[in-house]
């Protein structure tokens, strides 16, 4: 009968370098060998690391898996740097307890840990392959700062216990052009992707983040395919931020998490600021963010065929504060906000917005934001005339008191409606707008009446005519005669008791047809008051 091997012992089949990594593993010390060469020791060179910096893919399984105890009084942690990993790291289906570090390392294959159970791991300016983490679950944080990944993540179904930090990370896309294929990912706490550099779609469809998720200063790049980010139905408890970052010199180097990234207001002197930059397509239908969706100073740079896509998202705060898109074009259709902070300088042009259904509460204008750049913004989303847009801004000003604004945009809306009205419909909008503004000018009502009262007045004061009847009739009054005639339905004594002869027929048919014109324009003003309130 054969002895199981002593778990002590290192396994015959370990080099003099694993030897050392064994017996630094059971006391959870560093296991170092970089040369101190800052060329020599750059995991993304192309200098060749010789034996003495290499060790096996299978011996690292073997201490992750099922490594020999601590020593006692210590705790068994596996920490590389500098060091090479020849063959595919595989830990598919495993369950790994001791905390991982690795620094500075290259791996020879790509890392598989599909289906994989791990406590902490932590992988910091590595060059790797590929990392295949499906279904991985882990405990507390999965760290990838600065790494450089050549075919792309996948964390589809993931569930990371704690943070997920990729800041600064270089990854490129695999086969199917995605850089992070991470559908129904779910992370306890933080997601951090900032200054990272993405060169195919990062896939986030249904992913949980349990706090923030933050983008700042990265650069997600697919301008051929159809999106760069596409998240669909992504959840953010906190705020998913899309804005610059401000980084330090030599962060890159010498700083620990969140690796050079500057939070404050202000960047300090020195510093340069790195605004977030979307090349492709950006999706984020249905998706759920419980503080803000922030995307102060994004660059977002489409083609004609490309969206930025917020359908149907909703979120207590949109802050639309980035660069006008100059192609492409913004969907906020069916998206539900209480705060709209902007510019008038984010919004695209014509053609580029579409806002169906887009429901806000309050306008926060960040800069010079005039009633006349509101009205073109609204139509630059209405390339074919939709009362909807107008009737939400207008509720939006009214709720605020501007309500000298609010029937601005309601009469923007009625002369938009005009437009698509027959001939005979656009004749009598005219009349409408010239007379009393679609009743949302009354005074001006009042105005054509005095006008009209007076020239009827004076006109009547040269004439003296002759009643119908010679004994039932008041006295001629030229005034109360041409206000008779102006206002409809009201009698003031006048009207009918005397004959008009001739071109003063023709005066008074005018005043009558004017006088229900004008009554009929300010019923059928006050009528859109009455419904609107």
């Amino acid at each position: 009968m054969t002895e199981a091997p002593d778990a002590d012992v290192a396994p015959d089949w370990f080099s003099p370098v694993e030897l050392r990594m064994w017996e630094n593993f059971r006391n959870g010390s560093p296991y170092d060998l970089r040369t101190r060469s800052r060329v020599r020791d750059d995991p993304f060179s192309g200098r060749v690391w010789g034996p003495e910096r290499q060790v096996k893919a299978r011996a690292v399984a073997l201490l992750l898996l099922h490594g020999p105890p601590a020593l006692p009084g210590r705790v068994a942690a596996l920490k590389l740097n500098g060091v090479q990993i020849v063959g595919t790291l595989n830990l598919s289906g495993g369950t790994v307890t001791p905390y991982v570090e690795l620094n500075n390392c290259r791996f020879e294959n790509e890392v598989l840990l599909p289906e994989c159970r791990v406590t902490t791991v932590r992988m910091v300016n590595c060059a790797i392959p590929r990392i295949e983490a499906a279904r991985l679950q882990t405990e507390g944080d999965l760290h990838l700062p600065r790494c450089r990944i050549a075919r792309g993540i996948r964390l589809t179904d993931a569930h990371i216990g704690t943070d997920l930090l990729l800041n600064q990370a270089v990854i490129h896309p695999d086969r199917k052009g995605r850089s992070i294929a991470a559908d129904g990912l779910s992370v306890a706490q933080d997601l951090q992707a900032e200054l990272i550099e993405s060169y195919g779609e990062v896939s986030l469809r249904a992913a949980k983040v349990g706090v923030t998720f933050s983008l700042r200063g990265s650069r997600l790049v697919n301008p051929e395919g159809r999106r760069a980010l596409n998240a669909p139905q992504l959840t953010v408890e906190r705020t998913l931020y899309m804005t610059a970052a401000a980084v330090s010199p030599g962060a890159t180097e010498t700083t620990t998490p969140p690796y050079g990234t500057n939070y404050s207001g202000t960047p300090a002197r020195g510093t340069r600021v790195q605004p977030f930059v979307c090349e492709g397509g950006l999706r984020l239908d249905d998706g759920r963010f419980g503080d803000a969706v922030d995307l102060q100073s994004a660059r977002f740079v489409m083609r004609d065929y490309q969206e930025l896509s917020l359908r149907r998202v909703q979120t207590p705060e949109l802050r639309f504060l980035g660069e006008r898109p100059e192609r492409g074009r913004v969907v906020l259709s069916g998206a539900r906000v209480v705060n709209l902070v902007d510019m008038s300088t984010s919004w695209p042009g014509p053609g580029g917005l579409a806002m169906g259904g887009f429901s806000y509460d309050n306008l926060i204008p960040r800069g010079l934001f005039p009633l006349s750049r509101r009205l073109e913004w609204v139509a630059a989303a209405t390339p074919e005339y939709a009362p909807e847009p107008y009737e939400r801004l207008a509720t939006v000003l009214r709720n605020s008191g501007e309500d000298a604004d609010a029937r601005e945009v309601l009469l923007a809306k009625q002369r938009r409606r005009r437009e698509t009205l027959p001939l005979a419909g656009k004749l009598w909008g005219v009349l409408q707008d010239l007379t009393v503004a679609y009743g949302y000018r009354p005074g001006r009502a009042a105005l054509w009446m005095a006008v009209l009262w007076a020239m009827g007045a004076l006109a009547f004061s040269h004439y003296d005519p002759q009643p119908i009847k010679a004994d039932e009739h008041p006295d001629w009054n030229a005034s109360l005669y041409a206000l008779d005639l102006l206002v409809p339905v009201i009698n003031l004594g006048q009207d009918g008791y005397w004959k008009l002869h001739g071109s003063w027929q023709w005066v008074s048919a005018v005043l009558i047809v004017l006088g229900w014109i004008l009554a009929t324009t300010v019923a059928a003003g006050a009528s859109r008051l009455l419904r609107r309130g």
